[in-house]
């Protein structure tokens, strides 16, 4: 049996989010046919995290067990044959026995496009969230910074529906390693890394400092609404069209 390591990147626009679900298109279920057609076996990769319908990946990544003797390279490219366009492998690695897409993981980076201008061109629609609205940007840069360091994100978290009924409560807890917003061009960006991040956790996150922004919320209304542990304390959940998975640590 081999462990296979796969590095992807995809257009999540057109999919209904990473986790399999019957008739609607996935990213999961469209790699996992995939494979099927090379290897002849049933399998489900496993991705470092679930992301939602309408969330795009620089460098996901995913794990999968197969007897099949198929080279890495060769791997590689089969997969970008059969798969749409809107999904490529960047890499295929063997991986020892004991690693993991998900568990293994140390960190994660994502990244939040939002487009400022009057007008967003048609060919950006899909990948950012268009706000032309007056925002002080500087303002969310601060509320940003209030995030970093180990807390409890109860108060930005979602319900998660993939969770089992019965299932043991986990923690909310998750360390931050860095949060900020910047502005390049017509985009302001929130770049978030950490250890993990909960269910709509950094749209959530966006959502809230989107209302700093706007001045419906104070700068450091942000400590309060983290110390509330309440998702209604909390901004409302910004669109999936502008979240990127840039990369996994391990």
């Amino acid at each position: 049996m081999r462990n296979l390591k796969v590095t992807l990147s995809y257009d999540g626009a057109e999919f209904s989010g990473w986790q399999v679900q019957p008739d609607v298109s996935t990213v999961q279920g469209t790699l996992a046919s995939a494979i099927g057609r090379i290897t002849g076996e049933k399998v489900l990769p496993q991705g470092s995290g679930r992301t939602d319908a309408g969330v795009h990946a620089l460098a996901q990544v995913m794990t999968f067990v197969t007897e099949s003797s198929v080279p890495t390279g060769n791997f590689l490219k089969a997969l970008n044959d059969i798969l749409p366009a809107s999904v490529r492998v960047l890499e295929v690695e063997e991986a020892p026995a004991e690693f993991h897409a998900r568990h293994s993981a140390k960190a994660k980076t994502y990244r939040y496009r939002i487009y400022r201008e009057s007008i967003c061109p048609p060919f950006l629609a899909r990948y950012v969230w268009h706000f032309p609205y007056r925002l002080a940007e500087e303002e969310m840069g601060r509320a940003a910074a209030l995030v970093v360091g180990e807390h409890d994100f109860t108060s930005f978290a979602a319900v998660d529906p993939e969770r089992g009924r019965g299932e043991a409560p986990t923690s909310n807890s998750r360390k931050i390693f860095s949060s900020s917003w910047e502005r390049l061009g017509d985009e302001l960006i929130y770049t978030v890394r950490g250890s993990g991040f909960l269910h709509h956790m950094v749209r959530n996150l966006v959502g809230t400092f989107i209302l700093v922004g706007k001045g419906t919320l104070r700068v450091e209304d942000v400590t309060r609404i983290l110390e509330a542990r309440n998702r209604s304390a909390a901004g409302a959940t910004a669109p999936a069209s502008g979240l990127y998975l840039v990369n996994v640590e391990y």
